[in-house]
C-alpha cells in the first residue's frame, strides 16, 4: 500500500510493523517449515512485544486506535513472512473483533488485553466436518442452556492455532426450533482449559505449516453464561462483523506474499545470466515481471478501497452489506493474484525455484490456501453477485442511472424482447 495513501499514523504503524517483520528470526521460518516448531509462540511474543497485534483496538485495551486502512497496511507487511504467519498474526484482530463489537466489559478486559499483550492467543473455531461454506445450514454443534451456563457438544476442524490457542471463538445452535438457522445460533468464548474440550486431530498440510491446525471436540463442555458473545441467538450478526477482518486481512496479507515472491524473482533475474544476457533483459522474463507488478498493484488498490470503506462503516457512512461486497472483491482478487504471481515467480526462477534453495516453493504451497481459507473464491463470487444484484434492483439505484438499453437502434421493438 503506497505511503502517500496513508495518514501519518497509518504510515508510522506500517513501518513499525515492517521493523517487527524484519526482526523475526529466519531460523524460526525454517523450523516451522520442518515442523520442528508446530505452534510458533515465539512469533506471537515478538509481535505483541512490539505492540503490533490488535492495532484497531482502543489503547485502553492495548491497541493503537488504528484504522482498518492502517491495519491492512500492517498485514501487508506481515505477508512477507509468508501466508502462515500472516494468518496467525491476523487472528488477533479476527477473534478480537466480535469481542470488541459485542463483548462485555469483562470480556474485553480479559481477552482483548490478552490478545494485545500476548498473554492470550485466540483462534476461531468455526468450520465443521459436515459444513464448510454452508456453515449455518449444516451446523451440528449445539449449546444447551443449563443453570447459569451452556453445555457445548460438537466439533470444529481446520482450526489454525488449534494446537496452542488459549481460547476459541466458536458458534453453536442455541435454538433448534428457530425458523431460520441464522437466527438460532449463538457465539461463545471457550477457554482452552474448559473440561470437555479436546484436540482430536492434528492435520498434515500441503503448506502453511506451523499454525498448529487441528480438529477440536466439545463433549459436554460447560460454558459459563458470561462467555456468551452478544445476544443469545445473535451469532449470525456477530459472524457477519467477524468476516470483515477475516477476509480483509486475508486480502492484505496476500499482497505481502505476492511482493515477497516478486522480490525473490527480481533479485534472481538481475543476477542470473542466460544466452549471454541477464534474465531481466529477456522479454519473456521482463514482461512476466511487469504483469506481476501490475497485477499486485491493482490488487493492493482494491484492498485500499475496501479498507477505506470499512473505515466509513465505523463512521456510519457506509452499510455493512456494501462493505461486505468490497471486502469480498478484495479477498477474491488478492488471493487469485497472489497465486498467479507466486507461480510466475517460480517460472522466472526455473528449475531452482522448484527446490528448497529459494523460498518460492514454500510460498507456492502456502498461497494455495488463500483461495480456500476464510471463504473460497466461489463463495466470494456468490457474495459479490448477491450484493450487486440487491443494489441493482433497488429503486433508488435505477432512478439515478442512464437507461442504456435505449441507446440501441431498435430499442422500440418490444415484441423482440422475449424473457420466457
Amino acid at each position: 500500500m503506497e505511503d502517500f495513501l496513508l495518514s501519518d499514523d497509518e504510515r508510522r504503524t506500517k513501518y513499525d510493523v515492517r521493523k517487527t517483520v524484519k526482526s523475526i528470526p529466519h531460523d524460526l521460518i525454517r523450523r516451522i517449515e520442518t515442523e520442528e516448531t508446530v505452534f510458533p509462540r515465539e512469533f506471537i511474543d515478538i509481535a505483541t512485544r512490539d505492540r503490533s497485534v490488535g492495532l484497531r483496538f482502543p489503547a485502553a485495551y492495548g491497541g493503537r486506535d488504528s484504522t482498518w486502512t492502517g491495519e491492512a497496511a500492517a498485514v501487508e507487511e506481515m505477508g512477507y513472512l509468508g501466508f502462515t504467519l500472516s494468518c496467525m498474526y491476523s487472528l488477533g484482530t479476527i477473534v478480537g473483533e466480535p469481542i470488541y463489537r459485542f463483548g462485555t466489559k469483562d470480556q474485553k478486559e480479559t481477552y482483548l488485553k490478552g490478545i494485545t499483550s500476548g498473554s492470550k492467543y485466540g483462534a476461531e473455531a468455526i468450520t465443521e466436518p459436515s459444513g464448510g461454506s454452508d456453515l449455518f445450514g449444516m451446523m451440528k454443534t449445539t449449546a444447551e442452556r443449563k443453570g447459569n451456563g451452556f453445555i457445548l457438544n460438537g466439533q470444529k476442524r481446520f482450526i489454525v492455532g488449534g494446537k496452542g490457542a488459549d481460547f476459541f471463538v466458536t458458534y453453536a445452535i442455541t435454538d433448534k426450533n428457530a425458523k431460520s438457522r441464522t437466527r438460532g445460533v449463538s457465539a461463545f468464548i471457550v477457554d482452552r482449559d474448559t473440561p470437555g474440550l479436546k484436540v482430536e486431530t492434528m492435520y498434515g498440510l500441503m503448506g502453511n505449516r506451523g499454525g498448529g491446525t487441528a480438529r477440536i471436540v466439545f463433549k459436554d463442555a460447560v460454558i459459563p453464561e458470561e462467555n456468551l458473545i452478544g445476544d443469545i441467538n445473535g451469532g449470525y450478526d456477530v459472524f457477519n462483523r467477524m468476516m470483515v477482518p477475516e477476509r480483509l486481512t486475508t486480502a492484505s496479507g496476500s499482497i505481502g506474499v505476492g511482493m515477497a515472491a516478486i522480490d525473490v524473482a527480481t533479485s534472481y533475474a538481475l543476477r542470473r545470466e542466460s544466452f549471454g544476457r541477464k534474465l531481466i533483459e529477456h522479454e519473456g522474463i521482463s514482461f512476466k515481471l511487469a504483469e506481476s507488478v501490475a497485477l499486485l498493484q491493482s490488487a493492493s488498490s482494491m484492498v485500499f478501497v475496501a479498507s477505506k470503506a470499512a473505515d466509513q462503516l465505523e463512521k456510519g457512512k457506509a452499510e455493512l452489506a456494501y462493505v461486505r461486497k468490497l471486502v469480498s472483491i478484495a479477498k477474491l482478487h488478492s488471493t487469485e493474484a497472489m497465486w498467479k504471481i507466486v507461480n510466475d515467480a517460480m517460472q522466472m526462477l526455473g528449475g531452482i525455484g522448484y527446490t528448497t534453495v529459494y523460498p518460492v516453493e514454500r510460498l507456492l504451497r502456502d498461497s494455495r490456501l488463500g483461495l480456500i481459507w476464510t471463504g473460497s473464491s466461489e463463495v466470494m463470487k456468490l457474495i459479490i453477485q448477491h450484493e450487486f444484484v440487491r443494489e441493482f434492483t433497488d429503486k433508488n439505484y435505477a432512478s439515478t442511472k442512464r437507461d442504456v438499453e435505449k441507446d440501441a437502434l431498435d430499442f422500440r421493438l418490444e415484441e423482440e424482447k422475449v424473457f420466457n
